[in-house]
């Protein structure tokens, strides 16, 4: 396979989503994943999507990468208000949200495509959660996630 990246930031903001195109034979987009607001007293996580949108022009196989953010790691990335307040998130693969999506280390997955349809978009679904019971101050939490496809 030959080993092209293109690269993406997808903004993981409350309340707010961006899209970015790429560059070369396939082209890249993504909506990014807004949580919208989180209440500190609920039993329940809060779940939201968002989705990476890919056309190739040939069927070569890719994959897509996610990175992991700001804090580092994949195992609870961080949306950070500031350096003292952060929630803990992270981003799947699946909607059961058991599969961590990243590049493959640790225990992560990612998107694999063997034979891309070409010429059309192929959205796929980022699935996201913050789990329940954190405790967070009021105020706005972002990380800023790469996307790569690789072909």
């Amino acid at each position: 396979m030959m080993n092209k990246k293109i690269i993406l930031m997808l903004g993981i903001i409350l309340n707010c989503a961006t899209a970015l195109p790429a560059l070369s034979d396939c082209t890249i987009s993504a909506t990014g994943v807004a949580f919208g607001n989180y209440d500190v007293f609920s039993s329940s996580p809060v779940d939201m999507d968002g989705s990476v949108t890919y056309n190739c022009t040939s069927a070569t196989p890719i994959t897509i990468d996610l990175s992991q953010g700001t804090n580092g790691s994949y195992i609870n990335r961080k949306l950070k208000k500031d350096a003292s307040n952060e929630l803990n998130y992270n981003l799947y693969l699946d909607a059961g949200r058991t599969q961590i999506w990243g590049d493959l280390s640790g225990s992560t997955t990612h998107h694999t495509n063997p034979t891309p349809t070409t010429g059309i978009d192929i959205t796929i679904p980022i699935f996201g959660r913050i789990p329940a019971l954190q405790n967070a101050s009021v105020g706005s939490y972002t990380d800023s996630i790469t996307a790569t496809i690789n072909f």
